[in-house]
């Protein structure tokens, strides 16, 4: 039975990889083509904002309907629903000329946008309904190195995604990113058909759409000693993680050139799969809990050093040690998640998490960049950090960043530090380990 479930699995793996392929593709290619068509900024935070601002709101019905349904139907009605919103952006974006594409307040461009996001959004109840499909096909000890095979499909979707986006976008234009996503799109759908799923028992459920049960999954969460401490822990985390996502291209790009710059990535985001494969290999020891809050301190450490200074060999070293500690960090927050939360209720922990996490994107992405450009760098022009700092530190705008930089990760190096002393961290820790 076991073979029978792990062949199943690797099914669900490459059809995970194309599936991540299409959806990210189309996602990345859509930011930058708007982008190059308005010349305009905005257009980027106005997608970002309302695709957070609807995955939100979205995701406590896509839980519970996750939990309430047999996952093969979940997964052929997300991608088929995601799949019409897709055709109809097809349709808008083919019938349309393509000036009617170039202004910010153009109807023609918002509609496509906002098709692509529902697209997006809709087939990604296809992608998280892998999280609770770990738990159906693996027992314990083997959860995490599943897990860890699952984000090197990730892992190698992030690193074809983030070479062809832009050039099919910058050599092909939008029209063939549209139709490789289409076609790819098709493929895995016929090919999710064909699998034949494990039976799920669905005795315990009550079956009333009202079963959404916001209370009831806060009072499954607050019966779990130590869960709502790890949530708001890696909420906390989240902010520090968009601190360095909004500032760490344009530091980079402070650094080296644009083609330079996007060789480093392309080349570290095998660090990030070679690391995934580590843990599919090893695991994850067995305290993932403790193996989280380690991956974190080695981190912030790591961080704290790594812009000391402006050189883009301290900071390639520092990005590789950073991408090759998160993969434990990711596959820890998963397998926690997955062995003290019980089965028929895993997606709304799950959907509640990730939305509390969330919490912190938008907020982060949009204030980071105005404290630094206002706050930070004319601090640095200040008559005390001139005379005490500026010989060592710098002056500059990328110091200012990576003074920012430097701040955040220390703040995260002593929360996590006390992390590792609270009663939260002992009492779930004891609950993962007295039911292994």
């Amino acid at each position: 039975m076991q073979y029978v479930k792990n062949k199943l699995f690797f099914h669900l793996l490459g059809n995970t990889l194309v599936c991540s392929v299409a959806t990210n593709f189309i996602w990345f290619a859509l930011v930058f083509w708007a982008y190059l068509e308005t010349k305009s900024i905005m257009v980027s935070s106005f997608i970002g904002g309302i695709y957070l601002f609807v995955v939100l709101i979205s995701w406590i019905f896509f839980g519970a309907f996750v939990d309430h349904n047999k996952k093969k139907n979940v997964m052929l009605i997300s991608t088929w629903g995601a799949f019409l919103f897709f055709l109809l952006s097809g349709i808008i974006f083919f019938t349309q000329p393509l000036e009617n594409f170039t202004t910010i307040t153009s109807f023609s461009l918002w509609g496509l946008i906002i098709c692509i996001m529902l697209w997006v959004i809709i087939g990604n109840i296809r992608m998280v309904a892998m999280s609770t499909m770990m738990t159906l096909l693996f027992n314990d000890e083997a959860r995490d190195k599943a897990n860890g095979l699952l984000w090197i499909a990730n892992g190698f979707a992030f690193w074809i995604v983030s070479i062809f986006s832009w050039l099919t976008v910058g050599f092909l234009w939008m029209g063939w990113a549209i139709g490789i996503t289409l076609f790819t799109s098709l493929l895995w759908i016929i090919h999710l058909s064909f699998l034949i799923f494990p039976k799920e028992d669905f005795s315990h459920h009550v079956t009333e759409w009202k079963k959404i049960d916001l209370i009831g999954t806060i009072q499954i969460i607050s019966g779990i000693s130590g869960l709502f401490g790890l949530i708001f822990f890696t909420m906390f985390n989240n902010f520090l993680w968009w601190v360095f996502m909004s500032l760490m291209d344009p530091y980079g790009l402070s650094l080296v050139s644009v083609e330079i710059w996007w060789f480093i990535w392309g080349a570290l985001s095998f660090a990030f799969i070679f690391w995934w494969m580590i843990v599919s290999k090893w695991g994850l020891g067995k305290n993932p809990i403790k193996t989280l809050l380690l991956a974190n301190i080695a981190m912030w450490i790591v961080c704290i050093f790594f812009t000391s200074i402006s050189s883009i060999i301290l900071t390639t070293i520092g990005l590789f040690f950073f991408m090759s500690i998160h993969p434990y960090i990711e596959a820890s927050e998963q397998t926690i998640l997955q062995k003290v939360v019980p089965f028929h209720r895993q997606w709304r922990v799950f959907w509640f998490s990730q939305s509390v996490e969330q919490i912190a994107s938008p907020l982060t992405a949009f204030c980071i960049g105005p404290i630094t450009e206002l706050v930070v760098v004319p601090f640095m022009t200040s008559e005390i950090w001139q005379t005490f700092f500026s010989s060592w530190f710098g002056t500059t705008q990328d110091r200012a960043m990576a003074l920012v930089f430097s701040i955040a990760w220390f703040i995260g190096l002593i929360v996590t530090l006390f992390a590792f002393l609270s009663k939260s961290y002992l009492n779930l820790s004891n609950i993962y380990m007295k039911e292994k």
